[in-house]
């Protein structure tokens, strides 16, 4: 389990990189807290710089998107599924409990 921040210090609409190997992005999409792994599957960009709407996050790179629920690519030319981590929140404190498993990949 790794600590995050404070859930006022990440407000709705914002990421935040955690520099763990590989490292994680975690969302604040409308009020719900997704964990994925920051690194695009398409090419070395950071999705916690890319641009969130809904559920979705956009690579800043090529604009491949995923979905932050299931790491699933939802365009080309993102094509595999980047790993998901579980979010929750104890005491104000959000944290991120790894994932040992890859998600699939798209067709």
């Amino acid at each position: 389990m790794i600590p995050v921040c404070r859930l006022e210090d990440l407000p709705p609409g914002e990421s935040i990189r955690i520099a763990t190997e590989p490292p994680i992005a975690v969302f604040n999409a409308d009020g719900e807290l997704f964990a994925i792994d920051d690194t695009c599957t398409h090419q070395d960009a950071s999705l916690s710089e890319g641009w969130l709407e809904g559920c979705w996050v956009e690579c800043p790179l090529h604009e491949g998107s995923f979905d932050l629920r299931t790491g699933m690519p939802t365009c080309l030319p993102a094509r595999r599924a980047v790993r998901t981590h579980t979010v929750t929140v104890e005491e104000g404190l959000i944290r991120v409990h790894l994932s040992a498993e890859q998600n699939g990949t798209a067709a």
